[in-house]
């Protein structure tokens, strides 16, 4: 039997109230990120002892995506790393299977998602059970996406119904309707629940987590049902989670140039030279005098000392010092974009990074807000990625008092 330590979710801020688009500096690496560094948010990063990354997009088939999720949630590389493409089911089985310690990570890109689950007690508290209720692993595969990359639908909805969902639901024999159903559309989850049925963000491997997520809306004990054309997976959990969600309210994205051109090809040595400290946001402290240097330097501009470095992590909240919005179209980069120098909390840095989740040209001087991870760029096919500042949201009206003691506790990232 396994035990639900903490939930985190995370959407991005771009699409409707509906369906949530990813921007176009997110992929399912990013979204990961977000919806883990939720999870672990008071427990902390010691309590993982291996993640399991589900999704249908992973960003490198060859090359590994692992050492970018690590960096970016701020686990050691020493944690294990299991990439596994799979839906709502397989997310679901990685949830129950899973032992404490484990973080299962499910990423969906359309619509666009993400939940992470931290399995095991890391709080000392009691947290809720999940017992197996039943699996079912068929092949109806009426949609497809083959090592050609081109997705082929078999659009038969009677057939889907009648001898794919219905007859893995039918194999499992549920002793009672499920309160929650991941994997399907808000109205044909609705036909297979108990009750009024939560209405999910996403449909793929991610479900499975907003589906946990929602017990808190539903009651427990609670039957979670997860399904993806003729598999299913089920299970029964004792007990409400702790959710901590990334959710902002959606505007629509934007519009942006794409500018064509030649672009910017990688070179793997400063790739790997700067791999460490731009992903896991870390200064370089001078040995000799405890100056530090974004990003980190050879000689001390302090003390001229060339004995050596050590990297300390960056505090991940700062004030815009200045701000300006690119125009000029610039080959392989969607304009206009906005560039801040940001001055980071409680330390003697200023780092000059991407404005992301906002409009360009709406962050100002003096804002206020948080460095995420997000894909600075694609270099010959490997994505680049970095950290941007994401501006806190307007506090307004009656909730202002409630919003700012959020942000000073950190809660809204």
């Amino acid at each position: 039997m396994t035990t639900i330590g903490a939930v985190g979710t995370y959407l991005p801020p771009w699409g409707t109230e509906r369906a949530r688009s990813a921007g176009p500096d997110e992929d399912a690496v990013t979204l990961g990120v977000a919806a883990a560094r939720a999870a672990i948010h008071r427990s902390g990063p010691d309590t993982v002892r291996r993640v399991v990354f589900v999704t249908r997009d992973l960003p490198l088939l060859e090359g590994g995506n692992g050492a970018a999720l690590l960096a970016g949630i701020g686990l050691e590389a020493r944690v294990p790393v299991v990439e596994q493409v799979g839906g709502a089911p397989a997310a679901l089985d990685a949830v129950v299977d899973a032992g404490p310690g484990t973080l299962v990570v499910a990423v969906d890109l359309a619509p666009a998602g993400a939940g992470a689950v931290l399995l095991g007690d890391p709080t000392g508290h009691a947290g809720p059970e999940v017992a197996p209720a039943g699996r079912v692993v068929r092949s109806m595969p009426v949609r497809v996406r083959a090592a050609d990359g081109i997705v082929r639908d078999y659009d038969d909805p009677r057939l889907q119904r009648e001898r794919g969902l219905g007859v893995a639901v039918e194999r499992l024999g549920l002793p009672a309707k499920p309160a929650v159903v991941a994997g399907l559309p808000a109205r044909q989850a609705a036909a297979l629940c108990a009750g009024r049925a939560p209405i999910l963000p996403t449909t793929g491997a991610s479900a499975t987590v907003f589906a946990i997520a929602a017990l808190a809306e539903v009651g427990s004990p609670a039957l979670v049902l997860a399904v993806e054309q003729g598999s299913a997976t089920a299970v029964t959990v004792a007990g409400v989670p702790a959710v901590r969600r990334d959710e902002r309210s959606p505007t629509p994205l934007p519009a942006v140039t794409a500018n064509p051109g030649p672009e910017i090809a990688i070179s793997l040595a400063a790739y790997e030279r700067a791999f460490e400290p731009k992903l896991r946001w870390e200064a370089g402290r001078c040995d000799a005098c405890g100056a530090l240097a974004f990003p980190p330097r050879y000689r001390c501009l302090q003390c001229g000392s060339e004995a050596g470095w050590s990297l300390t992590p960056l505090p991940r909240r700062g004030e815009v010092y200045t701000v300006t919005t690119v125009h000029v179209p610039v080959p392989g980069l969607p304009t206009p974009y906005s560039l801040a120098i940001v001055e980071l909390d409680g330390v003697d840095v200023r780092a000059l990074v991407k404005v992301t989740g906002v409009p360009a040209g709406t962050a100002g001087i003096g804002n206020r807000g948080s460095l995420v991870l997000r894909r600075v760029a694609v270099r010959s096919g490997i994505p680049d990625y970095g950290y941007a500042l994401l501006p806190d949201p307007p506090v307004t009206g009656e909730t202002a008092p409630a919003a700012l003691a959020a942000l000073a506790e950190g809660a809204l990232r």
